[in-house]
């Protein structure tokens, strides 16, 4: 919001210098992000031209005599409005000015032109930043002091204030107004809103009904007749550009002046433009269409709120007028409208059609009804003013639920110690709240009734009072005290700990985290095989685009779409993992939500380097990631065979403990890869199960056990098993014996020298005790032991 200090000089005065206003303004939570300090022009002043004579050598050219009241210098001038007798705005020599030209601030020079030596510049707006017109020089009222330098005649400092939606009151010069008044000890003088009513009575020029009390609080208006559109005086015009504001013509200028200044948008509608010059508020029909100011046609739904006359509307409430009833060049008669639309209503209209105006900024955050009588007349007054035009005999003012009693909250000073942690003085407390334009009352020992407001929409709670109060006096003066009661004892998440557990383990592998969108779209969910027809997806009631649209089950599309993005770009090895909730509807149809940590792998094993082999990364290495990670959690998983759509067929695991589903793991099918334009090479990915991991991790948590004193004692057992039986199957039954401490498969074998239909496994076993050195004979019968389990369990026998 940028906020003209020359314009809050009407209602406050600004004496300290502006960059500690400023800082006062950010301490209490309006963040000044820029002071823009409008002149420094330099060797500008106001001038009188006293001749204007043809150029010798250029037709468009004038030669024009400036004099500063001291001195007269010979200007060369293109603009087509230079006159005798008009106050200008001379730039001599030296002036630091925008060339239109180069698009840059440059130091005025001497300059010859078409043979003749120009001694400084008559300016036009944009030169000297104050608009965007460039067709012709800026006229000066002819009171402007001659000589006065300009920076004194026409600079102005502009705060530029970065608000946060709760502060409404803010995107208003008042508004900001009344926050400086607080800071400083003063009162705002808000402009008086008096003026003759002359004309008709309005009940006669225009009848106005309200069908939809729900969607429009309050409505009111007002009817001028008798006016002429034209520009707008230069002071509002200059207001309205240093406020960033583009001036239109007289009407529209006033409507967006009285918007800046109370914070109420209105609007004026051509009363000879309404059909029987009647107002409807009320629902538009389903395809219903309304040409809009900005050239477009636009298709209603019953959903929205319009201004419509008997025929047809002519506005869409809040948002934007219509085409079919815009003031012209024309327009003698005016309605002028001031109304408080519901905000959500308001909000989801202009998100609908993508429209979203000053008007929509301020009506979907919810204005107070009060504003709009208040802003109705101060408008009424301005065009009065400026157009001469005869203002009808009263208002129009449909107000349903009428509140008469002004919205009050209760403080109870306790609370505000309890809160705060410190006592504030009652006096204190009422200089900081009637500064901000509260009214206050004390009707009982220790509580403060307060009447909130017109222009504030954001104090509803005892809380928002005690906030208003701290604000003021300063959040540096809060001590620091202990407090009353003990802390809270923190009660852990076992499967936060759990998920953050494995994040830092897989970081710790050589892994990378990212993360994706957790919306996903028909067409990438089933790109990567997971089933929408029969099992569709949770939808959002209002996405934000066709690629945002449903809440994704499974972390897979993220992550191989980001593998994918980084295989174009790196042809390492790529390492990447996720850690998120995915989304499915339960057995009973409601919305679930599910913790998964998932990962990916692909690429060359290792960086591309003459001492090491090509190899691509493969089942295994991501086989390696998982254990390593679940042995950090005390789970040694098991892995059996398991199909599913994303993964090639026999080369995807099911991961499970105790007969529990912990995750899931598999090379990723290659037609899945194409559709991601994966490159043709091993693609693995994993995903695992927090909240059942967590479950098991925290059942087998073990207290320390001291290590064996006593040496190992290796075996190498090469088994012959049919080839049906898993590698896991074997090494579970090898390792039930007590002294197996640790066992590792280390070869694989199928081919000659053994029966067909078979496999070899060779596995090293690690024996121990932890309290003697084990025999030669010990070990030998534990081994007796395992191969008589092999053969009756899975018909192994030892290799020979």
């Amino acid at each position: 919001m940028r906020i003209p200090v020359s314009w809050l000089r009407d209602y406050i005065k600004v004496e300290a210098p502006i960059e500690q206003l400023a800082h006062k303004l950010t301490m209490g939570g309006l963040e000044v992000g820029e002071i823009i300090n409008l002149g420094n022009w330099g060797h500008c002043l106001v001038g009188l031209v006293s001749d204007v004579n043809p150029h010798p050598n250029a037709d468009a050219l004038r030669l024009c005599k400036v004099t500063s009241g001291q001195d007269e210098i010979e200007v060369v001038c293109g603009a087509p409005n230079v006159a005798v007798g008009q106050k200008v705005c001379l730039a001599q020599l030296g002036s630091h000015l925008y060339n239109t030209h180069s698009g840059k601030h440059e130091y005025l020079k001497s300059a010859r032109i078409r043979g003749v030596v120009s001694e400084g510049m008559i300016c036009s707006e944009v030169e000297l930043g104050l608009g965007s017109n460039n067709d012709g020089i800026v006229v000066l009222p002819e009171d402007a002091p001659l000589g006065m330098n300009l920076d004194e005649y026409l600079g102005d400092t502009i705060l530029d204030i970065e608000l946060t939606p709760n502060r409404l009151d803010c995107f208003s010069i008042l508004g900001v107004a009344h926050e400086i008044a607080a800071h400083t000890n003063q009162v705002v003088n808000e402009p008086e809103v008096n003026y003759l009513e002359s004309g008709s009575p309005i009940e006669d020029l225009i009848s106005v009904s309200v069908s939809d009390p729900d969607l429009c609080p309050r409505y009111t208006a007002s009817v001028i007749s008798g006016i002429q559109v034209e520009e707008s005086p230069k002071w509002m015009q200059e207001r309205l550009h240093r406020a960033g504001l583009r001036p239109i013509n007289n009407i529209v200028d006033v409507t967006n002046y009285v918007m800046l200044e109370f914070n109420q948008p209105l609007h004026a509608f051509d009363l000879d433009k309404l059909a029987n010059q009647t107002i409807n508020i009320r629902r538009a029909e389903d395809n219903e269409y309304l040409d809009t100011l900005d050239g477009l046609s636009r298709k209603l739904n019953g959903e929205m709120l319009v201004i419509a006359d008997p025929k047809r509307p002519v506005g869409l409430a809040g948002v934007i007028g219509g085409f079919n009833s815009e003031i012209g060049s024309g327009t003698q008669r005016i309605v002028l409208e001031s109304a408080n639309f519901n905000s959500y209503n308001n909000r989801r209209t202009a998100d609908s059609l993508g429209l979203h105006t000053e008007a929509t900024l301020r009506f979907e955050k919810g204005l107070r009804p009060e504003l709009a009588p208040l802003a109705l007349r101060r408008a009424t007054q301005l065009i009065h003013k400026i157009t001469g035009g005869e203002v009808a005999k009263g208002i129009i003012d449909m107000y349903p639920a009428c509140h008469e009693a002004q919205f009050k909250v209760t403080l109870i000073l306790n609370r505000l110690k309890q809160v705060l942690g410190m006592e504030i003085a009652i006096d204190k407390i009422e200089e900081a709240l009637n500064g901000l334009g509260f009214k206050t009352s004390i009707n009982q020992v220790n509580i403060i009734e307060t009447e909130v407001p017109y222009w504030r929409n954001d104090i509803n709670i005892e809380e928002d009072l005690i906030e208003e109060i701290i604000r003021i006096i300063g959040y540096d003066t809060v001590p620091s005290t202990m407090i009353s009661s003990p802390i809270p004892y923190h009660h852990p998440s076992p499967i936060s700990e759990t998920k953050d557990q494995l994040k830092d383990i897989f970081v710790s592998l050589g892994m990378q985290e990212v993360i994706s969108y957790p919306l996903s779209s028909i067409d990438e969910l089933e790109k990567i095989g997971i089933p929408t027809i029969e099992n569709p997806p949770l939808r959002l009631a209002n996405p934000m685009s066709s690629d945002l649209e449903y809440l994704r089950p499974t972390l897979r599309g993220g992550l191989l779409s980001t593998l994918a993005y980084n295989q174009v770009h790196y042809d390492g090895p790529i390492k990447l993992f996720e850690s998120s909730r995915v989304f499915f509807k339960s057995d009973n149809g409601q919305p679930q939500e599910r913790e998964e940590v998932a990962g990916v792998i692909a690429g060359p094993r290792f960086d591309s380097s003459w001492l090491s082999p090509q190899e691509s990364l493969d089942f295994f290495d991501a086989k390696s990631i998982i254990v390593s990670a679940m042995e950090a959690l005390n789970i040694t998983p098991d892995f059996g065979p398991w199909n599913d759509i994303s993964f090639q067929s026999g080369r995807c695991a099911k991961l499970t403990y105790d007969g529990l589903t912990i995750g899931l793991m598999g090379e990723v099918n290659r037609s899945v890869g194409d559709k991601l334009n994966l490159k043709p090479i091993p693609t693995i990915l994993f995903e695992l199960y927090v909240e059942t991991i967590s479950n098991i991790s925290e059942y087998l948590k073990k207290n320390f056990q001291p290590f064996s004193r006593y040496p190992q004692a290796t075996r190498d057992l090469a088994i012959i098993v049919p080839s049906s039986i898993p590698a896991e199957a074997v090494k579970s039954i090898i390792s039930t014996p007590r002294l197996v401490q640790h066992i590792e498969l280390f070869d694989t074998y199928s081919g000659d020298n053994i029966p067909t239909g078979t496999r070899s496994l060779a596995f090293h076993i690690y024996f121990q005790s932890m309290d003697h050195t084990l025999t030669n004979q010990e070990v030998d019968r534990a081994i007796q032991g395992i191969l008589r389990n092999l053969d009756t369990e899975v018909g192994g026998s030892l290799r020979v």
